[in-house]
């Protein structure tokens, strides 16, 4: 009796458990959904505003006016340059930061330390911050997107975790072979790190892939806007009569601003939540390893 007692409550915990999942999925998956199923929808059932499971009929015109607007698309190629170095950067730099930090007898490691841990606990403030971005020339620069992000303390703690990981005697015998520290780190250490570069990359990939805020704060040519900013931009202004005058000079169709608004939501989500999946497994490997072992 006690063990089909304890077999019922198990089995009442896995129904309830899998039932909360299945909340919780539909809660992250149905926004999405939402805004794609509007983004589809015919203009004369987006117009009528009311929530559909799916599309009354299907129309690629909101995603025809998007893909044909050059400041849209301008800013796609300035997010995806950004994403692209921006990652690789970040990656770089904080890994070799963090294979110098990771050796112990490094001179004045603690100090380097306490000052790096500051970093992530403190920050100057937003109008500090303003005043030195535009003291360094980072100001309506392509490059403020790049160099503050370059290193950031929590992903140095994750590199360094892992790399102590790493035996010392397969580093021992790359400098007995006459490799120097950078050998020893770019063909032994992040060779052998892949699981770890990973995480860091897609950390920093979605960072950059969805801030919009610095390009509000320090971006005024149009030129080199990116794409999640334009976004906040049309949200937040509400700009969308300019897009549909285009749609009806280039389409004769008269589109309304919520589709429009949906389908460039997906033109920008879409890309990340594409490279996600390839990566993620890497993501859960990463920092457990640097986790358990550090």
């Amino acid at each position: 009796m006690e063990k089909r007692s304890g077999l019922r409550r198990i089995g009442v915990f896995e129904v309830m458990n899998a039932l909360l999942m299945l909340a919780v999925c539909f809660m992250t998956l149905y926004p999405m959904w939402f805004v794609l199923v509007n983004s589809l929808n015919a203009p004369e059932y987006a117009t009528l505003g009311t929530a559909n499971w799916f599309p009354k009929a299907i129309s690629f015109e909101s995603y025809r006016v998007v893909f044909n607007n050059d400041n849209l698309m301008n800013g796609f190629y300035i997010t995806t340059l950004r994403t692209v170095i921006g990652t690789a950067v970040h990656v770089l730099f904080t890994a070799i930061i963090a294979y110098g930090l990771s050796k112990t007898n490094l001179i004045g490691r603690k100090v380097y330390m306490k000052i790096a841990l500051i970093t992530m606990l403190f920050s100057g403030g937003l109008i500090p911050t303003f005043i030195l971005m535009t003291k360094l020339g980072l100001y309506d620069n392509f490059l403020v997107f790049i160099i503050p992000a370059m290193y950031t303390f929590f992903d140095m703690v994750i590199f360094m975790s892992f790399f102590r990981t790493i035996p010392d005697s397969l580093e021992e015998s790359a400098k007995v072979d006459g490799a120097s520290d950078y050998g020893v780190l770019f063909k032994i250490v992040l060779p052998n790190s892949m699981a770890v570069i990973a995480t860091i990359a897609l950390f920093s990939a979605v960072y950059h892939w969805n801030d919009y805020y610095q390009g509000v704060l320090y971006i005024r040519s149009q030129d080199i806007v990116p794409l999640q900013t334009m976004l906040f931009k049309i949200i937040a202004e509400n700009s969308m009569t300019f897009m549909q005058q285009q749609a009806m000079a280039q389409f004769g169709a008269r589109l309304p601003a919520n589709s429009i608004k949906f389908a460039s939501m997906m033109v920008a989500t879409l890309p990340i939540l594409l490279f996600y999946p390839f990566i993620q497994r890497y993501l859960v490997k990463g920092v457990m390893i640097g986790a358990i072992k550090g």
